[in-house]
């Protein structure tokens, strides 16, 4: 099991929130951003933080970091992915929800959130999960392992809202990434709500404002009852 930082409402959660940090990064980025988030409408609520493994990056020299995946270069300069470093997160992440399940939280209560890296597996673990969610949500990121999306993506979660978010002015995970992850989701059905800021690739307190009210939308009474326990 991944190390993870909790942070928990004074009620008993009822709902949790797992939020996965970018590449080079750690969960403590985000305990600010969670904490700035109006969330009092949910009720209980469970947030987890947890911590990427050190493995080698190979845009980046090989230097060990904290990454859900390798990200390297084939020899045009186009990006290779390490689809089995993606798998191996997945998996990952697929324990924290079960343990979130088991901890009497239903998969309906559960909302995925990342940011960057994170981002991509958040889509990648939530359009591919066997039980419904509450919701995903991808800051600055992209859609991973897009040629088996179809095939392997889930039919309970084929209508989970999705809440699609960048800066304009990204030159880390370019925007053009983003937006071609929701043409993408469109083309499978999905209907993804798209945000833009004026930003880089970071988190801006209008994108918190927004986030903070889907997630709320998600983890209304009436959006469980709507979803079923599928």
């Amino acid at each position: 099991m991944l190390d993870a930082i909790e942070l928990q409402t004074p009620a008993a959660p009822a709902a949790s929130l797992i939020v996965l940090h970018g590449l080079g990064a750690s969960g403590d980025d985000f305990v600010p951003v969670c904490q700035a988030m109006d969330l009092r409408g949910v009720g209980g609520l469970r947030v987890i933080l947890p911590q990427a493994p050190d493995r080698p990056v190979s845009i980046n020299g090989g230097y060990r970091m904290p990454a859900w995946y390798d990200i390297g270069l084939d020899a045009t300069g186009q990006r290779v992915e390490d689809e089995r470093g993606l798998r191996e997160s997945q998996r990952s992440i697929e324990a924290l929800i079960a343990r979130e399940i088991e901890r009497g939280i239903p998969a309906s209560r559960i909302v995925l959130m990342g940011f960057s890296q994170g981002a991509a597996m958040t889509l990648m673990t939530g359009l591919r999960h066997p039980q419904r969610l509450a919701g995903l949500v991808a800051l600055s990121g992209y859609l991973p392992l897009a040629s088996t999306t179809e095939a392997e993506r889930q039919a309970a979660n084929v209508d989970v809202p999705l809440f699609l978010a960048h800066g304009d002015a990204d030159e880390v995970v370019l925007p053009a990434r983003g937006m071609a992850a929701k043409v993408a989701l469109e083309r499978l059905g999905y209907r993804p709500q798209w945000h833009g800021y004026a930003m880089g690739h970071e988190v801006c307190m209008d994108e918190i404002h927004d986030i903070a009210g889907f997630i709320s939308r998600c983890l209304a009474p009436d959006a469980a009852a709507s979803a079923g326990e599928r």
